[in-house]
This record gives structure tokens, sequence and C-alpha cells, in this order.
């Protein structure tokens, strides 16, 4: 092989390559988009039996093409508190079957005797997806379109691949010299290490196909090369667990020694093999699938996962145990003051409709907390008990933070693929609607500060006043649960329910202020006590206006695509 042949094989290698990752990751975007809702409902259900957890990753992960997504997703339900850690290793075990779905797909796109290949009829949706996008209005046909493109892109880069180790096969020198590489431990290590390089199993399991297939490696060396590429697909996970929380650490780690263990396992069986009955890995699968061995190989893939998930599934919670021996809690008392986040974390941006689904509940949190804040500041101001301002504060400053890192993480989600137009519309109107949340928590402020204004003068409401307080704040909890349940289930009858409490409402302040003017002309009134008590209306009636305005948003969810 001249310098000239070589570098365009390698060349056609890299391209290849590109066109597999940038297919992959276009695959993983438009399914994300195309089956949001059902990923959101899916992972719902993560904390019921271990075999349900299982099936949840293996689907998972067959849906959007990534077993790297699918566990970097589970850190961020642990981070976030979601799941425990036995229900993540679980869903961990099966997004290892998942991502075999890629290995099958490659190896039926490799066949092709002597009429057109499999793999060019594959290809060619490249050109039919594209067409789709292009000329389509409708945003579900566009994503349709994405997915057949990414689909047939990933044949186009297997082409590439195959022709690049084709010519690699061609040379006597480069056939000898990984003919020389039969060490199962180095190639173990050689898969791992290019794994980690390039952050994608399904990648190197596809070149180990095609030089399989070409005939530069045998199949042992192709299995022993598959086996590494389940160690080196744990950096993502390791990578993204180090910035995370204690137990999104041990995730990680779970992930690493699932993986570790399954090579452990079919490394000492096959050794046993080898010194009982004479054959490997490769005989028994030649044996089994005689003729094609990119079926060889990509059943073996299947196989390894499915048995090292059904070897250690059983011993799950010593595993978990294990972990956290290894990285223990940390000793240091956390700040209970500290504000933090409740649902959402930076690596559920892996898989933007999750995300999306937390940072919904992050905002219905949010609402609860200003809410609370609402009825604590309207028990500091008809009792003149002030033991609740501390908490008052410390949720005050919550209710701040939260509006920061909210609208953050929303501008970052944003900008990420992978949602449907429903997502967006709710993206779009979720900076509002923190906004409307944050200034909940400002009025009541308003309202302690009165409380304290009231204790400096001496003043107290009068019986009556008390009373009109006690309903107006009734009427707003009220118009708070009917505005939950509008934002929540996106439901248009509640958001009518709460436009009536809300009028309700506003009628009923113009009769405080009417009580107000009475109880001023009959003396049964303070001067200084009427004027707070007429900006507590007023500002209860504001309130009542950032609610609504939070269900309102909804509208623009709800119309029909």
């Amino acid at each position: 092989m001249t310098a000239t042949e070589l570098t365009t094989t390698l060349l056609t290698l890299l391209a290849g390559i590109g066109i597999f990752l940038v297919a992959c990751q276009m695959m993983s975007t438009y399914l994300e988009s195309a089956s949001s809702k059902k990923l959101k409902s899916m992972f719902k259900k993560a904390s019921g039996s271990r075999w349900l957890g299982v099936g949840i990753g293996a689907v998972g992960t067959a849906v959007i093409q990534s077993s790297g997504a699918t566990t970097v997703m589970t850190i961020g339900f642990v981070n976030a508190g979601i799941i425990t850690l036995a229900q993540a290793a679980t869903i961990i075990y099966g997004a290892n079957i998942g991502t075999t779905v890629t290995a099958q797909i490659v190896a039926l796109g490799m066949f092709g005797g002597g009429g057109v290949s499999s793999s060019v009829v594959f290809a060619a949706m490249t050109g039919i997806g594209t067409f789709i996008s292009l000329f389509s209005k409708k945003e579900q046909y566009k994503t349709v379109g994405g997915i057949v493109t990414g689909f047939g892109m990933l044949f186009v880069g297997l082409s590439l691949m195959s022709s690049s180790m084709t010519g690699f096969a061609a040379s006597e020198g480069i056939r000898t010299f990984l003919a020389q590489i039969s060490n199962p431990l180095l190639l173990v290590f050689l898969g791992a290490v290019f794994t980690a390089i390039i952050q994608s199993s399904s990648v190197m399991t596809s070149i180990a196909l095609t030089m399989v297939v070409s005939g530069l490696i045998n199949l042992d060396q192709g299995i022993f090369l598959t086996m590494g590429s389940n160690i080196g697909s744990c950096v993502v996970a390791i990578v993204a667990g180090m910035t995370s929380s204690t137990n999104a650490k041990r995730t990680a780690l779970i992930h690493l020694l699932f993986n570790c263990g399954g090579v452990v396992i079919f490394m000492i069986f096959g050794l046993l093999m080898r010194m009982t009955f004479k054959v490997g890995f490769g005989d028994l699968f030649n044996l089994l699938f005689p003729g094609v061995p990119q079926t060889q190989l990509a059943m073996f893939h299947t196989v390894f996962n499915c048995i090292t998930v059904l070897f250690i599934l059983p011993v799950t919670n010593l595993l978990v145990s294990l972990v956290c021996r290894m990285i223990p809690d940390k000793k240091t008392v956390q700040d209970p003051d500290e504000p933090h986040v409740f649902y959402i974390d930076d690596n559920l941006l892996k898989t933007p409709p999750i995300a999306v689904e937390q940072t919904k509940k992050e905002i219905l949190n949010m609402a609860n907390i200003a809410i609370g804040n609402f009825n604590r500041s309207i028990r500091i101001i008809t009792t003149g008990d002030k033991s609740e301002k501390p908490k008052f504060r410390q949720e005050e400053h919550e209710l701040n933070f939260l509006n920061r890192t909210l609208v953050d993480y929303v501008v970052r989600l944003s900008e990420l693929g992978g949602l449907n137009e429903h997502d967006h519309r709710f993206l779009s109107a979720s900076f509002r609607v923190v906004r409307d949340i944050e200034r909940i928590g400002d009025y009541a402020e308003n309202i302690v500060e009165y409380a304290d204004m009231l204790t400096e003068s001496g003043d107290r409401f009068s019986d009556e006043a008390l009373r009109d307080i006690a309903h107006i704040s009734d009427l707003i909890n009220s118009l708070h649960e009917r505005v939950y349940t509008a934002y929540h289930k996106e439901d248009l009858d509640a958001l009518k329910a709460a436009e009536d409490i809300e009028d309700q409402i506003d009628a009923f302040s113009k009769v405080m202020e009417e009580n107000h003017i009475r109880r001023l002309s009959t003396g049964s009134c303070a001067t200084g006590a009427g004027a707070h008590y007429l900006s507590l209306s007023s500002n209860a009636e504001r309130i009542a206006d950032h609610l609504l305005n939070v269900a309102k948003s909804i509208r623009s969810l709800t119309v029909a695509a």
C-alpha cells in the first residue's frame, strides 16, 4: 500500500466515523422529539420492579439510540432525588441491552450478494428523508424526515468505514500486524481506549463489524474489541458524575463496575471454554451462525449484554452497598438555609424532553413555595407572631434563587435540539411564568413589611378587618389549587374555574375598600392600620393576577397543531 493509498484509506475511515456519529446524533435528536411524551411517561414508572427498570432502560436506549444519553439522564434523576441508586442501576443494565440494537441494524445493512447491497438500499433513505424534511410543512413530517435521514446516514458512514477496511485488508503488512494482536486483554484495552476517545460504543462496535467482515481481523479479535467498547462507554457517565452529587458519582461507578464485571465474567468463561473444550467464543458463534460474520459479532454483543444483566441483576443490592462504601457520604453537614433546586439537573439536558418535564415540576414546586410564603405572611400580619419570619426569609431567598436558576436553565434547554413544538411553546411561556411566581413572593414580602410597621406603631386590625383578610386569603388559596391543576394537567376547565375565582377576588377587594371607608367613618378602625389594610388588599389582588397568569400560559400549549 502506497503512502497515497494509505492516506486516502485513513481519510475515508475518518469520514465514515464522522458521518456515523452525526447520524447517531441526528436520530437521537429527532427520535427524542417524536417520542417525548412516551419517554416522559416511561421514566415516571422507573420506581417499579427491577425488571421494569431494565425494560425502561432498554426501550429508552433503543428509542434515543444512545446508552450514554440514557445513563447521563439516569444520573440526573439520581442527582435530583427522583429515583434511588438501585432503580438507577436497573435502568443502566437495560441501557446496555438497548445499545445492542445499533449493532444489529449495522449487521443487517451488511447483507448483499450479487444483487443490490442492503447497505446501499438503506443509505438511499438519506435522500428520501431529506426530501421529506425539505418539502413538508408540518412539524411531525419534518421530524419523520429527520429520523429517516439519520437512519440512512448510518449506512452512508458504514459504507465508508467498510470501504476503508477493504483498503486496509489489501495491505499484507497491516493484516500481518493485526494478526499479531491476539492477546484478549490487550484487545479489550484497545477497544476501551478507542471508545473512550470517540465516546461511542456504537461506532467502535460498527468498526469491529466492518473489520471482521473485510477479513482484517478474526471474529475472536472483534469480540474482545467489542467487550472493551462496553468499558470505554462508561467514560461519558464518569465525566457526568464527577461534577454532581455523591449519589450521582455512585451511579457512574455502578455503570463502570457493571460493565467491567460483565467483561470479567466472559473472560473467565472464555478461558474455561478454551481449557475444557478447546473452543473460543468465535468458534461457538461461527457454529451458531455459519457464514455470516456480521451476524456472529452482533449476536455476541447482544448475548454478552443480556447474560451480564442476568448475572448481576440478582446482586444489585450488594452492588449498591459496595459503591456506597467506596464513595461514602460526605461528613460535612449541609446548611439547611442554602437554596437549591429540587427537580432539575444539568445532566438531564442530555435528554431535553425529560428535562422539560422536570422543569415543569420545578416551576410547580416554586409556585408552592410562593403560596406558602403568602400564607406565612398572612399569619404574621394577623397574629403579630414573628416566629415564622426566619422561615419566611429562607423561603424568599429560595424563591429568588429558583428564579435565577430556572431562567438560566430554560435558556440553555431552549437552545437544544430534540424538542417538539409543544415543548418549545412551554419553554417560551416559562420565562413569564417564573417571573409571575417570583412576584408573588415579592408581594408576600410587602405584607410582612406592613406587619413590622403595625408592630412599630402599635396599631392592630379590627375583628371585621381580620375576617375580610381571612376570606381573601381563602380565595387566593382556592385560586392556587385551580391554577396548579390547570398548569400541571394543561386543563382548560381548571383555567375557567381559576378565572371565576379571580373575578371573585377582584370583586371582594372592592368590598374590602368599601368596608374600610365605612369603619373609618364610624371610628372603629385606626387610620394607620387602615392604610396597611388597603395595601394588603391591593397586594392580594395582584397576587391573584400573577397566579392567574400562570394558568393562562397553558392556552399556548393547548392550541391545536
